[in-house]
């Protein structure tokens, strides 16, 4: 995808399409989740008062923060929040995970990133992430230079961003970095259990051979059906940002012969297929090992563990039919 292709993209997914505060839906076990409806919608409201610059100075209170952070396990709700705000937001807006954004500054630049940002009302940010030193110094970088032209940022997360990093690489070394992300949103904690799990007990659901190709059969739409090696090997050839059109207008797609996965880059590049392919709601069919299994006891003990709970839910939604 060019530059001008992922900028026009940055929209929410269509799941999210009529997303809304009231069509949220707070379990009534978990009182943050409506004490988060209620904190997105004074954001909003703060869009008439001037917004303070993100990595300015400050006396403490004095002003309404511009960022707003929602914190929150996997299935509570983040991105549909996120999805609302957005709706509300006036103007040109923007919406994309942490990945699309960093494709979109590999695509066209910082400079001519900044240059095409500017001046929006919101950036939202889904599923942020700082996996490495140098994305956590341009997205401070980013973000701050957004912020001072008076653009507000909304992002979610399973971390919280005082954590971002943790575990991936030397956190300590960045501080500053972090720090400056962290201090500068306001902190909304969503508690609550994963809704794709409410009514979907075990794990991912597995076939066989037969079994995948009637399912994709009675699939209206487009479909696709490969090897699970074969695709592994096809992700590991194009950049992730282009992960969206591999599966723009598929309904269905059959994976075949899945296995544990052992390379966390393989497991890595399958997260980010993972993301695309819940994000256009496609259904899965595999064989082989159930899919809540790909991957292995070290890599879920790892500094990446958040990433690859989150796609397990994912996985166990896509093959069980659920949203």
């Amino acid at each position: 995808m060019s530059g001008a292709e992922i900028a026009q993209s940055l929209v929410p997914p269509r799941q999210f399409d009529g997303a809304t505060l009231d069509s949220y839906r707070p379990d009534a076990d978990y009182p943050s989740q409506s004490e988060a409806v209620e904190r997105v919608r004074a954001f909003v409201d703060g869009w008439g008062s001037r917004p303070g610059k993100l990595f300015s100075r400050r006396r403490r209170g004095a002003e309404t923060r511009p960022g707003i952070y929602l914190d929150g396990g996997f299935g509570v709700g983040k991105t549909h929040l996120l999805a609302a705000l957005w709706s509300l937001a006036p103007g040109r807006k923007y919406f994309g995970t942490f990945i699309e954004y960093t494709a979109l500054v590999g695509a066209l630049g910082y400079q001519k990133t900044i240059t095409t940002l500017s001046g929006a009302s919101l950036i939202a940010i889904d599923e942020f992430e700082l996996d490495d030193p140098g994305d956590t110094m341009m997205m401070s970088r980013l973000l701050g230079e957004l912020a001072a032209s008076g653009t507000r940022i909304a992002a979610t997360s399973n971390t919280p961003p005082n954590a971002l990093g943790e575990g991936r690489f030397a956190a300590a070394d960045f501080l500053r970095e972090i720090s400056a992300l962290a201090d500068r949103f306001e902190i909304v904690r969503i508690d609550g259990l994963d809704y794709r799990r409410r009514e979907v007990e075990g794990s991912a659901v597995a076939l066989d051979d037969a079994g995948v190709d009637a399912a994709l059969h009675a699939v209206e739409g487009e479909v696709t059906s490969d090897g699970f090696d074969e695709l592994l090997h096809h992700l590991a050839a194009i950049h992730p940002s282009r992960y969206v059109k591999m599966v723009d207008g598929l309904r269905g797609i059959g994976i075949r012969g899945v296995r544990t996965l052992t390379d966390q880059s393989d497991a890595l590049r399958f997260v980010a297929f993972v993301d695309r392919l819940y994000d256009a709601q496609v259904r899965i069919f595999s064989t082989g090992v159930p899919l809540d299994q790909v991957f292995g006891d070290d890599m879920l003990s790892g500094g990446y563990r958040k990433k690859y709970l989150r796609a397990i839910s994912r996985l166990v939604a896509l093959t069980s039919g659920r949203d």
